[in-house]
């Protein structure tokens, strides 16, 4: 990847949520639309949102993000009461919630964010549904990190026996 390219995905990215990949096996991922005010969208420009804390329930055939965080500016919006941890609605195909739907009510999934991003100028939140990890996977997904950090550098700089 050339080092533009680089460049524009880090301007693209608004907040991640690293503990996610850690908690839970992400099984498949979904690009969400949020309904987001005024105040809210010029935050998220300034880079204002925190998604670690956050999670998506499913309500009358509808989908939810609770917890985002998203802090607003000093100068933006005197004249409206900003709410940082308000419910905000996200929006996806009505295939794409039923799927969804399915997936936690029957089989035990549960939505997380993943990051949070602009795509075309609009800010998209990627779900994943996911399962939780046991504290044994997460051990062994530590372990074989290690390792292949540890066998990087054995082939980096050779071998000293």
């Amino acid at each position: 990847m050339s080092k533009k390219s680089k460049s524009k995905l880090g301007d693209r990215q608004i907040a991640v949520n690293r503990r996610a990949r850690h908690d839970y096996h992400i099984e498949d991922r979904f690009e969400a639309g949020i309904v987001l005010n005024g105040w809210e969208v010029k935050a998220l420009r300034e880079g204002r949102a925190q998604v670690a804390e956050a999670y998506v329930y499913l309500k009358n055939g509808e989908a939810w993000l609770l917890g985002a965080h998203i802090n607003p500016l000093q100068s933006a919006s005197t004249h409206v009461v900003a709410k940082p941890d308000r419910t905000r609605k996200l929006l996806l195909h009505r295939r794409e919630l039923s799927r969804l739907i399915g997936s936690t009510e029957r089989q035990g999934y549960t939505l997380i964010p993943l990051d949070l991003h602009w795509t075309r100028g609009r800010a998209k939140l990627e779900i994943g549904l996911a399962k939780g990890k046991k504290q044994h996977d997460k051990r062994s997904d530590i372990k074989s990190r290690e390792w292949d950090r540890q066998k990087a550098r054995i082939l980096r700089h050779g071998e000293k026996a």
